[in-house]
């Protein structure tokens, strides 16, 4: 409850990472995974449609300890963006793994990464050895019906025509990408690389209207906390519009960014990411917002417990943010839990928007529904002991 004796009222703004699906799967994950953390932690979620002009949301009622309180999340959607960067066919799709392996190795950046954490590179690294390896199978599969077809043609004329399996081949394993996520984490990556870590035009204007969605929010008195909650390339968007949203006026204690499972080196380390590199600075010396990092060890997918800011080379001495914590999924998940998805990367890399079967500090849905800011839940709280601030870009980037 407020001073004024009214609930708690907050406005949260999710930015997801590369996805090409509707914002209305977030609100399907928020309202079972919702449930599920309610029922496991002793609270009340209720939630509705927002029937409201804007970026697509709900509005979610919650009662914690007995204290009420009411958030409004909308999705700031860039899903069509993304699906237009999708629409590679089967060749185009190896020509920008060509250019994209290129851009990484010849600027150095692939090294890079691999020092700062083997994990995200290996996950880099993943689509360009599987698609080799589909290619290989397509290969073998092509000079095996060759060698089939040598027994009624022509040796030239069977091994020509044994080259019309590549295809179906090939568009057989796309099928089924779904399951391997191959060619979707080949175009993740082609995308931030496109422009060497600029963002393309089309996505720029969209940060601009992000963030200006954000300043009218922050302008509305009704509100005691505006959220901005970045996951996965979502940080690294939620930086660049945040350092939009500072440059102008911000009411004391009343902004705060979530930044979950964040892969900012990925961009940061890319020779044209200036930009970025700039808004990391501004943000982590501001003092205009409050910012929490969160991600785990057993994630895969994220540079965990690195500072997003630090270790893309924007530190300094006036640095406050962010603060950096775990969310411990080996101490906060069940054994059993935890063995269920531990090869599940992806679902693993989702965990921050999950339940957790024994949560510690960090609860998603308390953050996003409960009746206290993400400043005031977090102060006081020091940085977990394993974060890591080296850089490995070199000095003049």
């Amino acid at each position: 409850m407020t001073g004024t004796g009214r609930p708690f009222r907050r406005q949260v703004f999710y930015i997801p990472g590369y996805d090409p699906f509707p914002p209305r799967r977030y609100r399907e994950l928020y309202r079972t995974e919702g449930a599920a953390q309610a029922a496991i932690s002793g609270y009340s979620l209720r939630q509705r449609p927002l029937k409201a002009d804007g970026p697509y949301g709900w509005i979610v009622a919650a009662q914690t300890d007995g204290v009420p309180s009411e958030s409004r999340i909308q999705i700031l959607e860039w899903s069509d963006i993304v699906r237009k960067s999708m629409t590679a066919g089967i060749w185009a799709t190896y020509a920008l793994l060509a250019r994209t392996a290129w851009i990484y190795l010849s600027t150095g950046a692939l090294l890079r990464l691999f020092r700062l954490r083997a994990g995200p590179g290996i996950a880099a690294m993943y689509p360009v050895v599987m698609l080799l390896a589909q290619l290989l199978v397509a290969a073998l599969a092509a000079g095996a019906m060759g060698w089939a077809l040598s027994f009624v043609l022509p040796g030239w004329a069977a091994y020509l025509l044994g080259m019309g399996v590549v295809w179906p081949v090939l568009e057989g394993f796309r099928r089924i990408d779904g399951k391997l996520f191959v060619h979707y984490l080949l175009l993740d990556f082609a995308f931030t690389a496109k422009h060497k870590g600029r963002n393309p035009p089309e996505l720029e204007a969209r940060l601009d209207d992000f963030a200006a969605l954000i300043a009218a929010a922050l302008a509305d008195p009704k509100l005691d906390e505006v959220l901005v909650v970045g996951h996965s390339s979502g940080v690294h968007l939620g930086v660049s519009v945040l350092g939009r949203v500072i440059a102008g006026n911000v009411p004391p204690g009343k902004l705060a960014f979530l930044s979950l499972g964040h892969a900012v080196p990925m961009q940061s380390y890319l020779p044209q990411a200036q930009g970025l590199r700039a808004d990391l600075a501004a943000l982590s010396q501001s003092d205009k917002l409050f910012w929490l990092d969160v991600t785990a060890p057993g994630d895969g997918c994220c540079y965990a417990l690195c500072d997003p800011v630090a270790c893309s080379g924007a530190g300094s001495a006036g640095q406050k943010w962010p603060l950096m914590i775990s969310a411990a999924f080996t101490q906060s998940l069940r054994p059993e839990t935890y063995r269920k998805y531990k090869r599940r990367y992806f679902r693993l890399h989702f965990q921050y928007l999950c339940a957790f079967d024994a949560p510690k500090d960090y609860d998603y849905f308390q953050i996003t529904a409960g009746p206290v800011s993400l400043a005031e839940r977090f102060k006081g709280r020091k940085p977990s002991a394993s974060v890591s601030r080296a850089c490995y870009l070199p000095r003049a980037a």
